[in-house]
């Protein structure tokens, strides 16, 4: 339990010195937050009412599936592996740390929307607050065990750029935070409904904490979990 909280704290430090993931959790999430958000309140006054779970989404998904997935390849890719399986130390530890450090990255991130549009852009804050990061926690985890599962099947930094970005758009772009899934096309709606982020999104508004939206993360999440312990598996063999 030690080696692994001193490694989560050197993993978080590590973090901090990354250029790629303060940009993906840190800089373009918030850039993004301050110039939308005053074109989403200026063109529909209504959207302060979801403000803060919108740009939520939209920074969890980023960290999670642009940022966390090179770091993944980065360090599984190297000798780091050769060092794990040296010294007897599972795999899963790596992952665990890193995604540890990326969940408290973006929750402060998160932390900072939620605690500035309010006085910036007068947006709404969620009615229960426990509950609200209760259901952020949820995202985060299915999120991070995606960006996971991402990191360990491609190996190439280059095809992995290319993959994150074609998923990051689509989960965005059919998530319900940038106009009403009523609006699309019901293939496109559905199709949405394969993304951690259109499910987070609905958990986090005003439909709140049901089965109907918790059991399909759960079921995400699952299947990231069977998907990554798959590979860990497959890594240590090679």
């Amino acid at each position: 339990m030690k080696a692994f909280l001193y490694g989560t704290a050197l993993q978080w430090r590590l973090d901090l010195r990354s250029k790629s993931l303060l940009i993906t959790c840190y800089v373009v999430p918030l850039l993004f937050y301050a110039l939308m958000g005053g074109i989403f309140t200026s063109i529909n006054p209504e959207s302060k009412a979801t403000l803060i779970q919108s740009m939520t989404v939209m920074g969890v998904s980023m960290g999670a599936l642009i940022g966390l997935p090179p770091s993944l390849v980065e360090h599984y890719g190297s000798d780091v592996k050769k060092m794990y399986s040296a010294n007897g130390v599972p795999l899963y530890l790596g992952i665990l740390s890193m995604s540890l450090s990326a969940f408290l990255h973006l929750l402060i991130m998160c932390g900072v929307i939620t605690l500035t549009a309010p006085f910036v852009f007068d947006a709404s804050l969620p009615r229960n607050l426990p509950l609200y990061f209760g259901s952020l926690a949820v995202f985060l985890a299915v999120s991070l065990s995606a960006g996971c599962a991402l990191g360990l099947c491609v190996k190439s930094q280059a095809k992995l750029t290319m993959i994150s970005q074609l998923l990051f758009l689509p989960s965005i772009m059919l998530s319900g935070i940038l106009f009403p899934i009523s609006l699309l096309p019901r293939f496109l709606a559905s199709a949405g409904k394969i993304f951690p982020a259109a499910w987070g999104y609905r958990l986090m508004t005003e439909e709140g904490v049901y089965w109907q939206n918790l059991l399909p993360l759960a079921v995400l999440l699952s299947a990231a979990v069977l998907l990554c312990t798959l590979l860990l598996k497959r890594l240590q063999k090679e």
